[in-house]
């Protein structure tokens, strides 16, 4: 990872693909308290917007996270209609990120989330999320204006069959996976930047609200604790689609209930042979190192620095 003179890493390429638009952060103009969620893809992120919304607003209801909190890389809408919203914006802002470090401009100004889940739940999931899209999504990935490579081609066949295409082809037809979880793995020394797991919010999610609430330097009151734990559960985010998911669900089939699917860490199990997460235990260890593909697995419980 380059490092610049002061320790922060460094933007050394653009990522451009179906979904990426990675010119969106060259000139975003950070504040000091910007909040800044990044992740691979189905490893957390509208969990994690919704319980920083939820930590920036104090326990209200209905936050309409899915407006408020974009995905600043995707290339739909365009990158300057998702510069106004933010730039309008007088509360707290937090902002989605799928880019790898070295494709991300990294602010020491932001405080930064990366959400980490094993990579085989990520891989079952992204098959349901592609399966289960509308022809809206395509056409919004295939046929705005400025894609760069090949059109998002349509799912296979099974879940089994998605998985050895993303694996054997690190993470098609989406993007790279180990190169992105190691870019983020390499800094996570950085003061910051917080580490979270999946499997870590579903065992004790209170726990891990309290965890990021430190992080940001936000305090709630006992009440907006306990409205704050309710609304981040995935009953209430399912009831709420139109606030918490994007495009409040209307890209899938089946809505809110469809993109959040399960929820379950270790849903792989169900899907997957014993060769082909033996396959995967492999590929993460030579690729991300054996610490790093232990954490990936499992999580910690604790702070990953």
């Amino acid at each position: 990872m380059l490092q610049s003179r002061d320790g922060w890493p460094v933007k050394t390429r653009e990522l451009h693909n179906h979904h990426f638009d990675s010119t969106a952060w060259n000139d975003f103009a950070f504040r000091d308290d910007d909040i800044v969620i990044a992740t691979y893809a189905k490893a957390g992120t509208t969990w994690t917007q919704q319980i920083v919304g939820q930590l920036v607003f104090g326990g209200a209801e209905e936050v309409p996270v899915h407006d408020i909190s974009p995905w600043l890389d995707l290339r739909a809408p365009p990158t300057a209609v998702k510069h106004a919203l933010l730039a309008a914006q007088t509360h707290r802002r937090f902002i989605k990120t799928h880019l790898p470090v070295d494709a991300l401009v990294y602010s020491p100004r932001a405080k930064y989330l990366y959400i980490g889940r094993d990579g085989r739940d990520v891989a079952v999931s992204l098959y349901n999320h592609h399966a289960s899209a509308t022809e809206g999504w395509f056409r919004m990935l295939n046929d705005t204006p400025g894609r760069v490579g090949p059109p998002m081609p349509p799912p296979a066949a099974s879940a089994g069959e998605a998985f050895d295409t993303w694996l054997e082809q690190d993470g098609a037809p989406f993007w790279p996976f180990f190169s992105s979880v190691r870019s983020w793995w390499q800094i996570r020394h950085l003061p910051n930047l917080l580490f979270v797991h999946y499997a870590d919010m579903k065992r004790d999610l209170e726990g891990q609200m309290r965890r990021i609430a430190d992080f940001l330097g936000i305090a709630l009151s006992p009440a907006q604790w306990t409205a704050a734990v309710e609304h981040c559960s995935f009953d209430y985010m399912r009831a709420h689609g139109e606030q918490t998911v994007p495009a409040g669900g209307a890209m899938w089939r089946g809505g809110a209930a469809s993109f959040l699917h399960s929820g379950q860490a270790g849903r792989w199990r169900e899907l997957l042979t014993p060769q082909q997460a033996a396959a995967y235990e492999r590929r993460a260890v030579l690729e991300l190192g054996a610490e790093c593909a232990q954490w990936l697995a499992q999580g910690t419980g604790a702070d990953a620095r």
